[in-house]
């Protein structure tokens, strides 16, 4: 039977006292430091300019139109909600700015309790949610998320756990996450639509990924989209028509998602048996979500495919640290000592709007 490392039993096999006092100290303390971290962070976000994000100033001016009455807009069904009912109850931009970066903390502890029960962890949750966060923070594509992609941003965590969800085939989880998802970004939906990849077998898996991988670096994506499907190219080359410069095929995404594809295979020897081989399960799930920008993310701004999956390598990561051979990787302590620090660094990460 496995015994939780945060727990010692007496002979008796009831829990020792002094031993149940310490672990709830723990989970005071690491709750103590969530709060301080995250409080860091989103008064960073609450509080920036309108400057800071390029659509920053657009959800403020919708938010504030929201307060005369039904404004007529674009965004997603459960996004418009959401602005809504931040704007009738009387909050202001600060306040708004702050549900939104909010939502995003708890869609990514969502995300992270999904991928906790996907590996079987017997750490303590807090702890693997310290280590997400952690990585979280550190990673500009987070930041993109929470000051420039906002929509998508805030549904990028409930596809990571919708789809982590459809791997283990539990349909509702993947349903509610999915629509949730959907709700508040309907970029959502093409990564939704990768999901039937996970249901086959390992290898042809790896062979749609290199074949998809070698198809989008030659340029065969945009040449089949453009020959067989015109529509979808002409939609995919008229976003934000004016930044042709970012419009191509961009090895650099491509290698760079290569290697957080790659990572938990190249690192299964430092994890601690039986969670490599669940971590390198779970590189199929981040692969499905890369498909859609190996399709036709030669378009303009092709980062934006490479949200979902890039803000997911934060989670893998951090499943690789909590679970290292090496005890001092995965030391509780000193996750929850960083954490404090790498929400400062965010900060300056967004002032400076530093992303990807």
């Amino acid at each position: 039977m496995a015994i939780n490392d945060s727990l010692l039993q007496s002979p008796l096999g009831l829990v020792d006292s002094g031993d149940t006092a310490a672990a709830n100290a723990r989970a005071v303390l690491t709750v103590l430091v969530l709060g301080v971290a995250c409080l860091i962070a989103t008064a960073t976000v609450a509080l920036r300019a309108e400057n800071i994000g390029t659509d920053t100033h657009i959800y403020a001016g919708v938010f504030e139109a929201m307060r005369h009455g039904q404004v007529t807009t674009r965004f997603e069904p459960g996004f418009v909600a959401l602005t809504k009912i931040s704007s009738v109850i009387g909050m202001s931009v600060v306040g708004y700015q702050a549900t939104l970066f909010l939502v995003l903390l708890a869609g990514a502890a969502a995300a992270a309790h999904r991928y906790f029960n996907y590996l079987g962890s017997n750490r303590e949750f807090l702890t693997f949610l310290c280590a997400a966060l952690l990585f979280l923070f550190l990673s500009p594509m987070f930041v993109n998320a929470s000051i420039n992609a906002v929509r998508q941003g805030l549904a990028t965590p409930f596809v990571f756990a919708a789809l982590l969800a459809f791997h283990r085939k539990q349909w509702r989880g993947f349903l509610f996450y999915g629509l949730l998802s959907s709700s508040l970004h309907y970029s959502s939906l093409m990564y939704l639509g990768f999901a039937p990849v996970l249901l086959l077998r390992l290898r042809t898996q790896r062979i749609i990924a290199g074949v998809a991988f070698v198809a989008y670096c030659s340029g065969l994506s945009m040449l089949l989209v453009r020959t067989i499907a015109p529509a979808v190219y002409a939609a995919v080359m008229s976003y934000s028509s004016g930044a042709e410069y970012r419009a191509g095929v961009r090895l650099d995404f491509a290698v760079f998602s290569l290697f957080w594809y790659l990572l938990p295979f190249i690192a299964s020897r430092l994890v601690r048996e039986p969670y490599d081989e669940r971590i390198k399960s779970s590189a199929a799930v981040y692969m499905a979500m890369v498909l859609p920008f190996l399709a036709v993310g030669w378009g303009n701004y092709s980062n934006r495919y490479l949200l979902v999956p890039w803000v997911a390598a934060s989670f893998i990561l951090a499943a690789i640290v909590c679970h290292a051979r090496t005890p001092v990787l995965r030391h509780p302590l000193l996750l929850r000592l960083v954490l404090i620090p790498a929400s400062g660094l965010f900060s300056y990460f967004v002032l400076h709007m530093v992303l990807i």
